[in-house]
């Protein structure tokens, strides 16, 4: 079992990797999700986001979530064959957590190189946390 600090890392290249890793059979836990990084501009990000959220009605979906653990784990499904049992298996092996749960604090928490916000050229990024409390969100 892997885990993974998703401080100061950029999402989609996270999310990306992490993909591989499951769908390679790796168990992976990823903490600190709100503090996930979305490259782009604050308001074009979360006007992306509110488009995603008021899409559907309340009653009949599409349902897309607020909560940061939410949104990372989505992004990860996004980036898997979800639909096809090797993608739910590969699904079901990972679990995202906001800050750091008791069962975890003693595990040794890897982080990613190759999705480090180091990456970025731009200083135009939003956390993932601040997002989710745009949207409503009550984590």
């Amino acid at each position: 079992m892997a885990v993974i600090d998703a401080s100061n890392l950029i999402l989609g290249r996270m999310a990306s990797t992490v993909a591989q890793r499951l769908l390679n059979g790796e168990e992976i836990r990823i903490i600190n999700a709100e503090k996930a990084i979305i490259s782009g501009r604050k308001d074009t990000t979360f006007n992306r986001y509110r488009r995603y959220i008021d899409r559907g009605s309340r009653e009949f979906g599409p349902r897309f979530p607020r909560r940061p653990d939410q949104i990372v784990s989505r992004t990860i499904r996004g980036m898997i064959p979800h639909t096809k049992m090797t993608g739910r298996e590969a699904y079901n092996r990972l679990k995202v957590y906001i800050g750091v749960p008791p069962e975890l604090s003693k595990e040794q928490a890897g982080t990613l190189e190759e999705a480090s916000i180091m990456r970025l050229s731009t200083s135009n990024y939003t956390v993932l946390g601040e997002l989710s409390k745009k949207l409503g969100s009550k984590y």
